[in-house]
């Protein structure tokens, strides 16, 4: 019951020996046991016959090549069971991947092809099961037995490199077999069988410059001292072919750009050997006196390069820096110039790579020298004054015309042209000086005042007559100083009072003084009452030796009818040279006071004086005062003036209206609603109360008229009652302008029923018991409440 199976194809040597060889084993006789039987082939050692068994020829695996271009189906093997006697009544089945599509079996023979070109790349084997059943019972002959068919390779596919194209970096000037980068490549082949997958990296471009390993594919520099000042980029291409580079194989190519990086492999050199510069003497300090730049064929950091002076002939006139961005030198200007004084300079320059590579110190020294000569042109430049500034002194009482000092420039260039000195009137605009226009001596016009202006800053202008364009400008500080020409005055407007009952030599006031003038030692001030005073003055003056003075009462009271105000002169002299004084007149007023010396009351002068307040603030005060009075009596006769509006506005202005009051009311609680009681009780009206419908202009008492007291069963006091009130209308100023009659509907005599009205609850008294409420539980609590109470509750 095995399954023997055959291959057949011609195509493949290795494909033949299997079907050779396991062809050969099915044309043995094999003796079979079970229903066939065993063959006896001897006896064992204890004489028990030996019984061949029946072998089982398995085959598990089959091998097809891939990619077949021939134009019959390719054969695969052949299935047999040794059931089949070629009767056919033995069916092969065949099942499993691509059973059927690619692979098909003849039911008959067992016969195994492949319907297409296979490809191994896309799948390397097929896993299928073959069984033999019986045709006509469909009963299984032999169990199903798995297989695999495997697609033998063939190099159809050639190497594929992973980048193309490489970027790779090398430094310039490297040794030989410097490692550049690695290339690799890809065979899809099986590279388990035979060669399709086995690599070969070849260069094709690019010697003798680099060379690549043929089994890594490593490239190297093969060529020392590659300069990139001399060339920078490489273009390299790579062969990778299979079959180990055998003649017959498949190849591919990339290429590999290779850039060499730079190295400082190059001092730095100046192009010329002499620089020269011309420069104005006129030029700022700071400024920029020349550019120079040395040339370096390295690049980036390695072309970074320092300049410095190491040698000239003016220490301190001149500095150089490196500008990065342009790696050039820039010379300054530290100290100004001066053609006069020096033409020419001359200066020592270095430069130097900032970065040096130990490795190329052969080839150095990595700096350079060079010479800068400037040169110094002369400038017409304008007059220079012998100072910056200048500060005079003059007294203030000097005459006009008196000179107060001299200012002196003069032309800095070799012509030594005049000046002609003049001053800005922008900074003298009042003409108080001037100046000499040839020597340039300063002198006043008018007579100086020092406290009007201690100081004067004026500005003179220096001009060379052979070119007037060519000024300078200089200020000139004139300081004016003091001369005792003030008289000292009080330090300020006292305001005194005295109280009558004052006692004699009481201190009522401490003056002081002030002066406009500024003595190098101070003020000292000297106070005393005026001669002409001395002999009837009621105060006294004196001198506290600190420039102040006490005003002293000299009798014991005062008083406001005989003399409200009193006046002292005090006299105030200066200790200067020569001196000055001056009659100041101190205003003293009488006042009551108590008897703490407390101002109680004064003369209305006084008390605004005590007040703080002038009169330009009194009257400032009393005019607001005025216009605030003015509105409120302008408001007051504007509602004066507003009309009252009338009772009834109306397009028809009917005279006779008659208002009806016939809706029924809310009862005794309705306080809004008309009180029948009052007209049976005029005498509850309220005295005060007022009519609603108008403005009343003016209070008229009302008039009371004796009226009959109202009876239950007579109504006619109320027909009285109105009638006296139509009389009362009439005859009342404050009515309106119309007749308006106003009915009330009352019940009246001629009622069969009795009057179930509760409008005269009000005016009579009740005797009825409301006890009995309170026994009809809680709803009608309330009820209880209001009316059940002793009559004492009610009464209060």
């Amino acid at each position: 019951n095995d399954f023997f199976f055959c291959i057949s194809n011609i195509n493949s040597f290795f494909s033949l020996c299997l079907r050779l060889r396991f062809c050969g084993l099915r044309a043995l006789r094999r003796t079979t046991g079970g229903r066939r039987g065993s063959g006896l082939t001897g006896q064992d050692a204890n004489g028990v016959p030996l019984r061949r068994s029946k072998r089982g020829w398995m085959w598990n695996q089959f091998f097809l090549l891939e990619e077949y271009t021939g134009t019959d189906k390719q054969y695969v093997g052949k299935l047999h069971s040794d059931s089949d006697r070629g009767d056919g009544s033995v069916k092969y089945v065949l099942t499993g991947e691509g059973a059927g599509t690619l692979f098909k079996i003849d039911e008959k023979s067992g016969d195994i092809h492949a319907t297409k070109r296979l490809d191994r790349e896309e799948k390397a084997f097929y896993i299928l099961h073959a069984k033999a059943v019986n045709r006509f019972t469909n009963e299984a002959l032999e169990g199903e037995s798995e297989f695999i068919i495997k697609i033998h390779d063939i190099n159809d596919n050639e190497p594929r490199f992973t980048k193309d194209p490489y970027m790779a970096r090398v430094p310039e000037m490297s040794d030989i077999g410097t490692s550049v980068i690695q290339v690799t490549a890809t065979d899809a082949d099986d590279a388990t069988y035979g060669n399709s997958a086995k690599v070969v990296y070849s260069i094709l471009e690019g010697q003798p410059y680099f060379s690549v390993d043929p089994e890594t594919g490593l490239i190297k520099t093969a060529l020392p001292g590659m300069d990139r000042e001399v060339k920078e980029n490489y273009q390299v291409v790579i062969q990778a072919k299979d079959m180990a580079g055998q003649m017959g194989g498949l190849s591919g190519t990339t290429t590999v750009s290779i850039t060499l990086s730079d190295v400082n492999d190059n001092p730095p050199r100046f192009t010329k050997t002499l620089y020269e510069f011309r420069v104005p003497e006129s030029i700022e300090v700071g400024s920029a006196v020349g550019v120079i730049r040395a040339m370096d064929a390295d690049i980036g950091q390695n072309a970074e390069m320092d300049y410095r002076i190491i040698g000239s002939d003016g220490p301190g006139m001149f500095e150089i820096t490196t500008n990065r961005s342009t790696q050039e030198g820039v010379i300054l200007l530290r100290k100004p110039l001066d053609y006069e004084r020096k033409r020419q300079y001359s200066l020592r320059v270095q430069v130097e790579n900032v970065h040096i590579n130990p490795r190329f110190y052969s080839k150095g020294p990595f700096r350079d020298e060079a010479t800068i000569k400037i040169i110094v042109e002369d400038v017409d430049e304008p007059p220079v004054f012998e100072r910056a500034s200048y500060v005079v002194e003059v007294k203030e009482d000097a005459p006009k015309n008196t000179a107060i000092g001299s200012v002196s420039a003069s032309d800095p260039d070799d012509k030594n042209s005049l000046v002609r000195y003049t001053i800005d009137r922008r900074t003298d605009m009042d003409r108080v000086f001037n100046i000499h226009a040839g020597n340039g001596s300063v002198f006043i016009l008018r007579e100086l005042d020092r406290e009007e202006n201690a100081w004067h800053n004026i500005t003179v202008i220096a001009t060379e007559f052979t070119n007037p364009r060519q000024i300078s400008r200089v200020p000139v500080y004139v300081r004016v100083l003091d001369v005792n020409d003030n008289a000292p005055t009080f330090a300020t407007n006292y305001e005194t009072f005295v109280c009558e009952n004052a006692k004699a030599n009481q201190v009522i006031q401490t003056v002081g003084a002030t002066d406009p003038d500024a003595p190098l030692g101070g003020h000292r001030f000297f106070f005393n009452l005026a001669q002409e005073a001395a002999g009837k003055a009621n105060f006294s003056v004196h001198d506290n030796k600190n420039n102040t003075a006490s005003i002293l009462t000299r009798r014991n009271s005062y008083s406001t009818l005989q003399k409200s105000v009193h006046h002292v002169p005090v006299v105030i002299s200066d200790g200067e040279f020569p001196m000055q004084s001056s009659t100041n007149t101190l205003t003293i007023r009488v006042c009551t006071c108590d008897r703490k010396g407390n101002m109680k009351a004064c003369n209305a002068e006084a008390l605004t004086a005590r007040a703080g307040l002038s009169t330009g603030a009194l009257v400032a005060i009393l005019l607001c005062v005025i216009i605030l009075l003015m509105i409120v009596v302008l408001f007051a006769a504007l509602r004066r003036q507003r009309k009252k509006e009338p009772l009834i506005i109306s397009k028809e202005d009917v005279r006779d209206n008659v208002v009806s009051y016939n809706d029924e009311g809310g009862g005794e609680e309705d306080t809004q609603a008309f009180d029948i009681g009052t007209l049976r009780n005029p005498e509850a009206i309220e005295e005060s109360k007022q009519r609603r419908d108008i403005v009343p202009e003016a209070f008229y008492p009302p008039i009371r008229r004796p009226v009959l007291p109202p009876t239950r069963d007579n109504n006619g006091d109320v027909r009285d009652f109105i009638n006296q009130r139509l009389q009362d209308n009439d005859s009342d100023p404050t009515a309106p302008p119309y007749d308006s009659l106003a009915t009330y509907a009352y019940e009246g005599n001629g009622s069969v029923a009795e009057s179930l009205s509760s409008l005269e609850s009000v005016t009579t008294e009740s005797d009825q018991d409301y006890n009995y409420l309170s026994e009809w539980g809680p709803r009608f609590k309330k009820l209880a409440d209001l009316y059940g109470g002793d009559d004492s509750d009610r009464d209060s």
